[in-house]
């Protein structure tokens, strides 16, 4: 159901509110350099600092400005398992295409109780979802027969794998079969993921590239595999850039540089250190096509 670049993007403030102004722009110009589809209220998009007026806000103007050309698939998960509902029952009455929901953080579901909650989700909101297993984030790992289990389900569609490790996104993909979408949650191995049987990313190094991202894709399932390979390693230094620090104070520190948004980022992130800061400043001179 879905596939390609989808990009995490970015909420941009200023003043401490958000930008709608400017957050339209970064969605145009994601349309305008081929991007797959938007996913606005993703870690990425500074969802767990944002009230719940601001995060409905923010799923509204994704859904108003790109006007269907392309899926908005919106972050709605939780901790909380009815407040996750509430989030993914408004992104459903506003449009939106998806959700995306990450497991549960902090409070450490056994296996079960993960189940449990993606399974109440699934029930009480009829819209496709996409779960989100970021161990490194959450500290609880969803097992890949987790996984299998859920995508029984119609509406749970696929998942964003952000383990890393491409044994697991194997793993799923082997389980739960080829209809089922199988994301990748990390920029470094888009290509690698591709090449086991994945179908896109969730992108966080498309907000600055969008059209590198997407055109690695594409290549991809069109069959140009070395035009594929061959993005994958020009965007190897800056995929590790956008890692030097918190995500995501590096993509919008970059995307500030680039003149796109304000310099603000929301408590208790704060920018970068003064070496990372001239280190990303180094890559993104490098980096020719920006």
């Amino acid at each position: 159901m879905f596939k390609g670049s989808f990009v995490a993007i970015v909420t941009p403030f200023k003043n401490g509110k958000v930008d709608e102004k400017v957050f339209e722009e970064l969605i145009e110009f994601q349309i305008q350099n081929g991007t797959h589809g938007i996913v606005p209220c993703g870690t990425t998009g500074e969802s767990a600092t944002l009230s719940h007026e601001e995060h409905d806000r923010v799923i509204e103007i994704a859904v108003e400005v790109v006007k269907k050309r392309v899926p908005v698939i919106a972050g709605t998960g939780s901790n909380s398992t009815d407040e996750a509902i509430t989030l993914t029952k408004h992104a459903r009455e506003v449009g939106a295409d998806g959700a995306l929901l990450i497991t549960p953080y902090y409070n450490k579901p056994s296996q079960e109780g993960l189940y449990r909650h993606f399974q109440a989700i699934s029930e009480a909101v009829d819209i496709p979802q996409i779960l989100y297993n970021v161990p490194g984030r959450t500290s609880v790992n969803m097992l890949p027969e987790t996984v299998a289990r859920l995508s029984k389900f119609k509406n749970i569609v696929g998942i964003k794998e952000a383990t890393g490790d491409l044994s697991v996104a194997t793993e799923i993909i082997a389980l739960c079969g080829s209809d089922f979408d199988v994301l990748s949650g990390d920029d470094a191995i888009i290509f690698p993921m591709l090449c086991v049987g994945g179908c896109g990313v969730i992108s966080v190094v498309a907000n600055i590239v969008p059209d590198e991202v997407s055109t690695l894709c594409t290549n991809y399932e069109e069959g140009k595999i070395k035009d594929a390979e061959e993005i994958h390693y020009r965007l190897r230094e800056l995929n590790k850039a956008m890692f030097i620090a918190t995500n995501p104070v590096p993509v919008k520190t970059a995307l500030f540089i680039m003149g796109r948004i304000a310099s603000e980022l929301r408590l208790p992130l704060c920018e970068m250190s003064e070496k990372n800061g001239s280190r990303l400043q180094k890559i993104l001179k490098e980096y020719k096509h920006i």
